[in-house]
C-alpha cells in the first residue's frame, strides 16, 4: 500500500485529490488541514474508509506525524510517505484582506514544515502553486508560456499570496535538491467545481451564490470581461498524472478557452432558473484579471488536456451547492 499525504486536505482542490485517489485500490491517504478557509463537508464522504484518516493541523508549526496513534495501521516507520502533494494555503481572493499574514506564513513556514516530512521520507513531492506567479502580464490576450515573467507589486493587495507563491517555489526547488528528493511544481490556473465556498470572491461561486439567492450577479469589469474555467476533476487528473512522471516543471494546468463573463454568469442563470440582473462594477483591487494559459508543455510531457465542457461543469457545480445550500449559507450569512 503506498502511503499519500494531502496538506490542504479538506480544501476544494485538496479534498477532490483525496476522492480521486481513493479509487485506487492500493492507496492510503492522510488528509492535513487546519480549517481556516476548508470545510469538514469536504471530506466527510471519507471519513468512513479505512483508508483515509485526518489530521487537524496547523501546518506552519511542525509535525511528527508518526505521533498520531490513528496512523499507526498506516506503519509509516516502516512505509513511510511516498507522495505528498502539498496545496495548504489560503487561496480566495477575500482571504487576502482577511488572512494576509497567514497567507505569509502558510508560504514559508508551511512549505517549509511540508519539505521537512519529504525529506525524512525521502518522498515526491508536488507543491501546488499558481498562474498568480506570472503577475501582470501587458498583453492580456496573448497566452502564457512557463517561462513568462510578469510585473508583480510588492507591497500590493494580493503580495501575500502571489510574491509568496513565488517565494514558495524557489524555496521548494533548492529544498529538494539540496536534501536529494525529487520535488514538481505544478502552477494551477482558475479552477472551479463542486466543494468551492460559497461567497468566497471567486468568480463562478459568487456568481452562483447571487443567483441562487435572487440578488444582483456582479461582474467586475464591463461587458468585455473575460477569464479562463478549468473543471476541478479535470485540474486534479493533471495533478496526479504529474505526479507519476519524472516532470519537474514548473508546468501550467488550466484550461485555455476565454469566455466573457456576461456568459458565464447568463449560464448560471439559466441553470439555476435566476430571475437576478446582472450589474457591472469596478474591479476589485484583489481580483486582477488571470492570464490565459498556454498548456502545450502539459500537452507534450502529461498527455493532459481539459476535457469537461463548461456548460456541463456549471450544471455539475450548481446541483453541488444547491444540495449544500443550508449550510453554506448558515456558515456565510454569519460571518
Amino acid at each position: 500500500m503506498k502511503n499519500i499525504l494531502i496538506t490542504g486536505g479538506a480544501g476544494f482542490i485538496g479534498s477532490h485529490i483525496v476522492g480521486m485517489l481513493l479509487k485506487k485500490e492500493n492507496v492510503n491517504v492522510i488528509a492535513l488541514d487546519n480549517f481556516i478557509t476548508s470545510d469538514f463537508y469536504n471530506i466527510e464522504p471519507f471519513m468512513r474508509n479505512p483508508r483515509f484518516e485526518f489530521i487537524k493541523h496547523d501546518l506552519t508549526r511542525e509535525i511528527e506525524l508518526e505521533k498520531f496513534t490513528e496512523l499507526s495501521k498506516f506503519k509509516l516507520k516502516i512505509y513511510g510517505i511516498e507522495e505528498i502533494y502539498h496545496l495548504a494555503c489560503p487561496t480566495s481572493p477575500k482571504d487576502y484582506d482577511r488572512l494576509p499574514l497567514e497567507t505569509c506564513l502558510a508560504n514559508s513556514h508551511g512549505v517549509k514544515n511540508a519539505l521537512d516530512i519529504a525529506r525524512k521520507y525521502r518522498s515526491e513531492f508536488l507543491f501546488v502553486s499558481a498562474s498568480a506567479v506570472y503577475g501582470n502580464i501587458p498583453a492580456r490576450d496573448e497566452r502564457v508560456k512557463e517561462t513568462a515573467m510578469g510585473i508583480l507589486e510588492t507591497l500590493g493587495a494580493r503580495s501575500c499570496y502571489s510574491d509568496g507563491k513565488r517565494f514558495a517555489e524557489n524555496l521548494v526547488m533548492y529544498y529538494a535538491a539540496e536534501n536529494n528528493f525529487h520535488a514538481k511544481i505544478a502552477r494551477v490556473f482558475n479552477t472551479y467545481g463542486p466543494g468551492m465556498r460559497l461567497n468566497d470572491g471567486r468568480i463562478i461561486p459568487d456568481f452562483i451564490y447571487q443567483a441562487l439567492r435572487g440578488e444582483s450577479v456582479i461582474i467586475y469589469g464591463d461587458e468585455t470581461a473575460t477569464g479562463t474555467f478549468c473543471y476541478v476533476d479535470d485540474l486534479v487528473d493533471g495533478l496526479i498524472k504529474l505526479m507519476t512522471t519524472d516532470v519537474s516543471g514548473p508546468i501550467n494546468l488550466g484550461s485555455e478557452p476565454v469566455y466573457r463573463l456576461k456568459d458565464v454568469a447568463e449560464a448560471i442563470q439559466k441553470i439555476t432558473l435566476s430571475s437576478s440582473k446582472i450589474v457591472y462594477q469596478d474591479p476589485l483591487p484583489y481580483r486582477t484579471p488571470e492570464p490565459i494559459p498556454d498548456i502545450t508543455l502539459a500537452k507534450e510531457k502529461l498527455d493532459w488536456i481539459p476535457i469537461t465542457q463548461i456548460e456541463d461543469g456549471l450544471i455539475k457545480t450548481v446541483q453541488a451547492m444547491k444540495a449544500s445550500k443550508i449550510i453554506k449559507f448558515n456558515q456565510y450569512d454569519n460571518r
